[in-house]
C-alpha cells in the first residue's frame, strides 16, 4: 500500500516547521530585520507594507543602521504577530518587495 506523500504531511510543503514545534508564542512583539539599498522612500514604503499587517504599526517602531559606506540601510522593524500566518505572510511581503534584498 502506498500513501500519497500530501496526506501524510497535511498539506505542509518539505522543510515547514509544524506550529506545534514553533519557539514563538502568538500574539507577541517579532523583530524582523530589512536591509536594503540606501533610497529615497526605502523605509516610508517598509511602514506601507508593515502596517498592511499590523495596523498599529508605525515609524517610532523601525531602528535604522546605515551601512559602513552608506550604500544601504539596515532597518529593525518590530510587528505585532497574532499567528504564524501572518508573521509567514508578512516574510513573503517583505522578500517580494523591489526595495528589499535582504529579510532576516
Amino acid at each position: 500500500m502506498t500513501t500519497d506523500s500530501n496526506d501524510a504531511n497535511d498539506g505542509q510543503q518539505p522543510g515547514d516547521i509544524p506550529p506545534q514545534a514553533s519557539l514563538i508564542e502568538y500574539p507577541s512583539d517579532f523583530p524582523i530585520k530589512v536591509m536594503g539599498a540606501m533610497a529615497d522612500g526605502f523605509a516610508e514604503a517598509i511602514v506601507t507594507l508593515v502596517q498592511e499587517f499590523d495596523p498599529d504599526f508605525h515609524a517610532g517602531k523601525i531602528e535604522m543602521r546605515p551601512s559602513r559606506n552608506g550604500n544601504y540601510l539596515g532597518l529593525t522593524v518590530t510587528v505585532w504577530v497574532t499567528s504564524r500566518e501572518q508573521l509567514d505572510a508578512l516574510y513573503r511581503a517583505l522578500t517580494s518587495h523591489p526595495m528589499v534584498k535582504v529579510v532576516l
